[in-house]
């Protein structure tokens, strides 16, 4: 079966208009995004009516219903401006509605996906508890199941979107004898009785997208909201993060894309000993390492979209992409600080931001380290049995 990376030109039109967007209506925002730690409402209105919160829905429920090679061209023009912004609409378009389109039945489609759609209400993804990070499987929420409805008590904590989603893909214990067997999914929307958003936290990076706690105190959810099989909540999150963690590596790539550009920019205007320092052997190294692991993770992205949309398993492959899109997004962000020097740690510049926001892909929707676990893990069973 042959590779066919090459888009729509439909695709290719709308990161045109994403480009322009982003150039005249986002970036003049930057530093203001940065320093009040949100995002102005007409940025995220002007968003919806672009269509940016219906990439991951189906066009019968409004949405645009791009396959993940699409999806991935769209969030690698996102990647090029203020990552806390591109956060808001990643998490929505990813993680926090993939659940409803790939598992949810079509009454539940029917009641969500539209308003999803047109950004009225946003999606959130919570897992993660006090106990429960890298280790998903130690779960202490719990459902418990009285008459028509489940009854959910519990943490959960670093919820991205948190403040202004309306519907949350949320795991809890059913059956806690059976340990990851045991957990079943749900949606939870914030107005269900019961339901608390705590505090939200102040982060390094990634200003404009917030991250909060939430709590369920005898919080009620009908039974016609469990999401997909009960018991199958554990491999729900799996499938859902997989199709994430896609996307974020296309984040990524846009964001290595844009530090290389500003870095060759600067190297060719910044002058040192009587010429650009985009003379000096280092300095051409430095960009040459840059564009070949960028290349690299464009050819990543690009196959595990391919895969996924052919209908293959892709969590090894979408571990891959996010752990080395991480890691690259890392080192190239280090790389464009040493080539601006001191321009590079001053907060004004976005150099510095974008240095400050990789950070957290080592780490969101899981570790460097989880992504390893979760690859050999499945070398040990596709190679052993």
């Amino acid at each position: 079966m042959s590779m066919d990376f090459s888009l729509p030109d439909e695709i290719v039109k709308m990161q045109e208009t994403i480009r322009d967007f982003v150039a005249n209506e986002v970036e003049p925002y930057a530093m203001q995004i940065e320093e009040e730690d949100r995002v102005p409402d007409e940025i995220l209105e002007k968003s919806k009516e672009l269509g940016l919160f219906s990439l991951s829905i189906p066009e019968e429920y409004g949405g645009m219903g791009l396959n993940l090679v699409g999806k991935s061209a769209i969030f690698e023009e996102l990647g090029k401006t203020i990552n806390g912004y591109t956060t808001i609409l990643g998490a929505h378009n990813g993680i926090g509605s993939v659940g409803i389109v790939e598992l949810g039945n079509e009454e539940q489609k029917q009641r969500y996906l539209p308003k999803m759609a047109a950004g009225e209400w946003i999606g959130a993804f919570s897992l993660t508890e006090p106990e429960a990070g890298s280790n998903a499987a130690n779960l202490k929420s719990t459902a418990v199941k009285k008459g028509d409805r489940y009854i959910l008590n519990g943490q959960k904590i670093y919820c991205t979107n948190a403040p202004i989603a309306r519907v949350f893909t949320v795991m809890a214990v059913t059956d806690a004898s059976l340990g990851a067997k045991g957990i079943t999914s749900f949606i939870v929307e914030k107005t269900f009785p019961g339901f608390h958003v705590g505090k939200i936290e102040k982060k390094m990076g990634l200003h404009g997208s917030h991250t909060a706690q939430l709590y369920f105190e005898d919080l009620e959810v009908p039974e016609e909201n469990v999401l997909g099989t009960p018991g199958q909540g554990y491999v729900n999150a799996l499938k859902i993060l997989a199709n994430g963690r896609a996307g974020l590596a296309a984040r990524s790539l846009g964001s290595c894309q844009y530090l290389l550009e500003r870095s060759i920019h600067y190297a060719n205007e910044r002058i040192q000993f009587g010429k650009p320092i985009l003379d000096q052997q280092v300095i051409q190294h430095y960009l040459a390492e840059m564009a070949t692991e960028i290349e690299t993770l464009r050819w990543m992205v690009y196959r595990v979209a391919w895969m996924a949309d052919q209908g293959m398993n892709v969590i090894k492959e979408a571990a891959m992409v996010k752990l080395y899109g991480s890691e690259v997004y890392n080192r190239v962000a280090d790389k464009a600080v040493q080539i601006h020097g001191g321009l590079g740690f001053i907060a004004e510049y976005p150099i510095e931001r974008f240095y400050r926001d990789a950070r957290i892909t080592r780490i969101y929707e899981g570790t460097s380290e989880i992504q390893k676990n979760i690859i050999a893990s499945q070398l040990k069973t596709q190679y052993l049995g």
